[in-house]
């Protein structure tokens, strides 16, 4: 757990997760097929650190999922509620999943960016990520 003035971090708990999915209906740019109950329920059941929440006292003002698959590190759901951005919660959120990462042996990071999301990509290149531009992502959607 991190704190940065009155801002901490901590994993969430199946306890968080409906305001989760309530907070990303406000701070999340877009949905994801796994944006439900069952999605993060799975995810905090199978890695119960990857869902990191940003809280400034005791409201939740962002969230990061780190995502580790014992060899890539990945970013998703990067989101910040609009009346807290520019003042350290992205910031704080990378800091922790990156120090999950190393913990993990984890060695680059890599993240989901909406090409559309001018203001995210502004953010991600703030905390030194940049585009790949020779890779595209293929997706496979495997439930209907």
């Amino acid at each position: 757990m991190a704190a940065m003035n009155d801002l901490s971090t901590r994993s969430a708990t199946a306890a968080d997760l409906d305001e989760v999915l309530a907070f990303w209906k406000v701070a999340a740019e877009g949905t994801s097929i796994s944006d439900d109950a069952d999605g993060i329920a799975r995810l905090v059941e199978r890695d119960p650190d990857a869902l990191i929440l940003a809280e400034r006292k005791g409201v939740l003002v962002g969230t990061v999922i780190a995502g580790f698959d014992g060899w890539r590190c990945h970013l998703y759901r990067l989101a910040v509620h609009p009346e807290q951005r520019r003042r350290g919660v992205g910031g704080a959120l990378l800091a922790a999943a990156e120090d999950r990462f190393t913990a993990l042996g984890g060695r680059r990071a890599d993240a989901m960016v909406l090409d559309r999301n001018d203001l995210a990509q502004h953010a991600w290149r703030a905390a030194g990520y940049g585009p790949e531009p020779q890779w595209s992502r293929w997706v496979k959607h495997l439930t209907d």
